[in-house]
Order: structure tokens, then C-alpha cells, then sequence
């Protein structure tokens, strides 16, 4: 979908209440019922004893190498890869770490998808759970692989300050690597299948509200997850952030900026960065996503009737900012 993360307290409690537009963010689930299992695949790759065993783990679960493991052409080359990774005894001893970070799987990892899952069949009752897999390789695969069918999850990526190793990324990208980041960044790329776009829109209006109707498909999902943990915001910055929303939506106005179609302009805006220069030190990256769901809770809120699904279907970026009354006012 898109190129693919105290005296603060008070005005933070109002940025929350401020935000909490839609009732039906909450709504009765009693009836709705769904089991999700987690495949643990990292225990049955490291109960393995030679490069031929490796090879049989991976010809048994054929779709690692062309989902997880992308970019890796050759079954012999990951295997010996993968041999001499679960040989180590660094890589073995993190793997027990993350683990232990981890804790208890059913209670951090499967109910909160469950739960997740039971909001999403209420709004799309033909939605059926994916498989879920989880998989440890010393960074050798991707973080996440989510699609209908599958998510895989490489659980390393997501174990935290803690752990002895972290991913490869820049440290702003950092804070994101946490297990708390886990199930709204899954729930994140799952809304790629119900949000809809106008493929002809090349505007970064048209990102910022794609960017907005994710961010709010996760939040219908996840009611109660903070949104901080939504945007890949700190507190620290959201509250900022919505404080500042009038001089930001100025700039965007004075620079007319909604309509902008060069790439590399929009990018400034929704692309991943540590701050925006453009507007302030202080900003944080992807600026514009974050407006873009300000432009979209807003566009709910003056038009009460519009389920979830509706608005994911509609892909008239114009119509919402017109529709959402939104100039920038923090109520």
C-alpha cells in the first residue's frame, strides 16, 4: 500500500479524550468467537543437528524462502545459513533470551490477537484468522510477514531494549522494536486488504488519508492500545504534536502541500525519518500521517453514520477533507 514505526501528563489525558470520537470503537463482541494458534517454528529449526535436517525443516515449510526469507534464491545456501546460525552458541543463548522476554505466549501474544481478530470479524464477518507462526534466525529474515493466509513473525526484531542484540536499524527506528509495537504493527499491514485508494490520486492528501484510515482501521482493532503505540510516536511527541496541530496544518496550507505529487516531496512528509526539518526540529517523521488521521477521526466524528467499512471503502481522499470540517482545531 505504502512504501513500508511528567508535565506532559495532563495535556496528554486531554490529546486521549480528544481523540476518543467514535463509540463504536467499543463494540459487542459477546457473540463473536475466535481461536488463533501459534506455531512456534525457531523450537523445531533449533532441534536441528545437521545441514540435511535444515533442509528438510525448510522443504517442509516451503514459503519461508519466498515470504520470510526474500532475496534468498538458494536451498542449500540458507540451509548452510541457518545450520551454522542455530550452531552458535550466542545465537542459541539469545534465542532462550528472547524467550524469556517474550514470556508467556498465550497471554502476550495469542489472546491479544485473538481479541484483535474478534473486533475484526465484528466489522468483516467473513474475516477467517490467519496462521501464525513465530521463528527465530539471528536477523536472517524479515520482522513481519503478514498477509490473509500467513503472519510470521521473526521474534528477535521484536525483544526489546533488553535483549543482548537488536535489529540493524537506526536508533529512531529503535523504539518500535518492542514486543508492545508487535500486534498493532501486524494489525497495521493487515488493513492493506480493506483499505481502498484511488490509484489515479498521486497527491500526499491521498497519502495522508491512507496513512489516516490505517492508523484508524488499527484503532477500531485495538480500542484500548495507546496511540502512541498506533503512530510509532512517543508520548512525548504526540503530545507535542497535538498541541502544535494548527501551526502544522498552516504550514501544510502556506506550502500547499496537500496537492503536491512529486515523490520525493511527499516523502519528507510520510516517509520514514527521525524528525522533519522542513517544519522544526521537533517534529517527528511522517508528520503527515499523523495529520492524515486527525483529517480521518474528524471526518468520522461529523459524519456519525459512516461505519468502519465504509470508510475504508471509500477512496475519495477529497471528499474526507471536506467532509472532516478539520483545520487544525484540537477539538
Amino acid at each position: 500500500m505504502y512504501p513500508i514505526q511528567i508535565s506532559l501528563l495532563l495535556s496528554l489525558a486531554v490529546f486521549l479524550a480528544g481523540c476518543d470520537y467514535r463509540t463504536d470503537r467499543n463494540p459487542d463482541l459477546s457473540e463473536i468467537e475466535v481461536e488463533v494458534k501459534v506455531k512456534a517454528l525457531e523450537d523445531t529449526l533449533f532441534s536441528c543437528e545437521s545441514v540435511a535436517e535444515v533442509k528438510s525443516f525448510l522443504k517442509g515449510h516451503s514459503y519461508l524462502q519466498q515470504f520470510y526469507f526474500e532475496g534468498t534464491t538458494q536451498d542449500t545456501s540458507l540451509a548452510f545459513q541457518l545450520y551454522e546460525q542455530i550452531r552458535n552458541k550466542e545465537l542459541r543463548s539469545f534465542k532462550n533470551q528472547v524467550d524469556s522476554l517474550l514470556g508467556n505466549r498465550q497471554e502476550n501474544l495469542q489472546k491479544p490477537l485473538e481479541e484483535a481478530f474478534r473486533h475484526l470479524k465484528y466489522y468483516y464477518p467473513d474475516f477467517q484468522p490467519p496462521r501464525v507462526e513465530t521463528i527465530v534466525t539471528g536477523f536472517l529474515g524479515n520482522d513481519l510477514y503478514v498477509s490473509d493466509s500467513l503472519i510470521i513473525i521473526g521474534l528477535e526484531y521484536f525483544s526489546g531494549s533488553k535483549a543482548t542484540f537488536r535489529p540493524q536499524v537506526y536508533n529512531y527506528q529503535l523504539r518500535r522494536y518492542q514486543q508492545e509495537y508487535l500486534i498493532p504493527s501486524i494489525l497495521f499491514f493487515m488493513s492493506d486488504r480493506y483499505v481502498r485508494t484511488d490509484p489515479q490520486d498521486r497527491t500526499l492528501l491521498a497519502d495522508m488519508v491512507g496513512y489516516g484510515k490505517a492508523f484508524e482501521f488499527v484503532k477500531h482493532m485495538l480500542p484500548q492500545m495507546p496511540d502512541s503505540l498506533i503512530l510509532g510516536f512517543s508520548e512525548r511527541d504526540l503530545t507535542r504534536t497535538y498541541n502544535t496541530q494548527t501551526q502544522l496544518w498552516a504550514f501544510f496550507v502556506e506550502n500547499k502541500l496537500f496537492y503536491e505529487k512529486n515523490e520525493l516531496m511527499k516523502q519528507k512528509y510520510v516517509g520514514e525519518r527521525p524528525f522533519t526539518p522542513e517544519i522544526g526540529a521537533e517534529v517527528p517523521g511522517g508528520i503527515g500521517r499523523w495529520l492524515g488521521w486527525r483529517l480521518v477521526s474528524s471526518y468520522l466524528a461529523k459524519n456519525a453514520e459512516v461505519t468502519l467499512p465504509e470508510l475504508m471503502k471509500n477512496p475519495d481522499a477529497r471528499q474526507i477533507l471536506q467532509q472532516s470540517g478539520y483545520k487544525g482545531q484540537t477539538e
